[in-house]
């Protein structure tokens, strides 16, 4: 069918232009450019077109280009042999360009490699030197993570607070779980943290001490970090407020969804003055501050997600995982000083990694400028050229 320009016409990607050649077919919300190949260069076309001073917009909510008003304006051309230059040193710009975007990429991947690796480690006990080699090295004890666990569990008796009939937590099934560092100790989740659901946003509530408040949703817990560019709010009753509402250094776990999104979460640290969290958002609240809700999480994150996909409910698409599974899932305790070493040195390598990607991000933005910029330049050269032939025709 021949040489042709496909444009988007409408929506995010309104402007962006695709080469066709041979056997092809249009899609919806498209135009088809069919260029009189005897005076102008089907490839000196799709870069002119792709330039995107070229084309006049309109829409907000659902943007779109005015083709036929774009392509109504006088156009001059170069003779085909300097369309054919032009093309030439354009590809051979772009092609530099898109070696140094090809290299942005991989490092960025080589980051988030990174980051999983530190993490691993840092779960592991490989990450900094253990309490249990320095207190040997300087001939000294320490409190290992069995002893945290009885301080913890401790605690756990007093908050439950005539809460009904007390009972201990039972101990985690150690028989598939990796092996442990000296001086750590495992512990189900129940054990070192109170958990709590969340609100449920449907439920219709008349009550006279209902207010709006801001609550968490599964979408604004992310795997390793909170979204909270958008927080909508919900009308709760002051006492469901209270019960729910979060503190700094709060674990929170998704119930699920896609499976991307199972068991998934991230530390609270008090960025709003007040939010609580849905139901499908779960709370666990460490019972002794000696217990880093960092470290809670990134095991989730990391060795949890396994767990949680193993012992969630799975449909074709969907999966959850409810308080019993959460209640149970296993969580390496180690000593209260190495956990505090192991977090200042995840913190302080996440930080390098987080700059680094910055830096990325932001010559990958550079990039696609440097890249409008090249078309600019070829083209006001064209547009200057004064052996211009006429305007070329194309059928849209």
């Amino acid at each position: 069918m021949g040489n042709a320009v496909v444009v988007s016409a409408v929506g995010a990607r309104c402007g962006k232009c695709f080469l066709a050649s041979g056997q092809w077919s249009a899609i919806a919300n498209t135009h088809v450019l069919l260029p009189d190949e005897s005076k102008i260069d089907v490839r000196f076309l799709w870069y002119r077109v792709n330039d995107e001073r070229f084309w006049t917009r309109g829409g907000s909510a659902q943007p779109f280009v005015r083709v036929r008003e774009s392509l109504e304006r006088e156009i001059l051309l170069p003779p085909l042999k300097e369309q054919r230059e032009i093309v030439a040193e354009l590809e051979k710009q772009f092609s530099r360009l898109d070696e140094a975007v090809a290299n942005l990429k991989r490092v960025k991947a080589n980051l988030k490699r990174c980051k999983a690796a530190i993490l691993e480690a840092a779960v592991e006990g490989r990450l900094v030197p253990t309490e249990a080699e320095i207190a040997c090295r300087e001939g000294r004890s320490y409190e290992t993570g069995s002893q945290l666990l009885g301080r913890v569990l401790q605690e756990r008796r007093r908050a439950w607070n005539g809460r009904g009939t007390y009972r201990d937590p039972e101990a985690p099934g150690i028989g598939e779980l990796p092996h442990l560092p000296e001086g750590w100790a495992w512990a189900r989740l129940e054990a070192i943290a109170a958990l709590k659901g969340g609100i449920t946003v449907d439920k219709k509530r008349r009550d006279p001490t209902s207010r709006p408040v801001p609550y968490l949703r599964v979408a604004n817990v992310q795997r390793g970090h909170l979204d909270l560019e958008e927080v909508k709010e919900i009308e709760a009753p002051e006492a469901d407020i209270e019960e729910l509402r979060l503190r700094s250094g709060d674990v929170l776990f998704n119930e699920g969804g896609d499976r991307d999104k199972l068991g998934r979460g991230w530390i609270w640290e008090g960025q709003l003055p007040e939010c609580i969290h849905q139901n499908h958002v779960f709370r666990a609240r460490p019972y002794l501050a000696d217990m880093s809700g960092k470290l809670i999480s990134w095991w989730g994150n990391t060795f949890g997600k396994d767990y949680f996909l193993r012992e969630g409910k799975q449909t074709t698409n969907l999966a959850s995982i409810n308080m019993t599974k959460l209640s149970a899932f296993p969580v390496p305790a180690p000593p209260p000083a190495e956990q505090r070493r192991i977090v200042a040195e995840v913190d302080r390598r996440l930080s390098i990694v987080r700059e680094v990607e910055a830096e990325v991000d932001a010559n990958l933005k550079r990039a696609q400028a440097l890249r409008q910029a090249v078309l600019a330049r070829a083209f006001g050269r064209a547009l200057s050229v004064q052996q211009a032939s006429s305007p070329a025709s194309c059928a849209a």
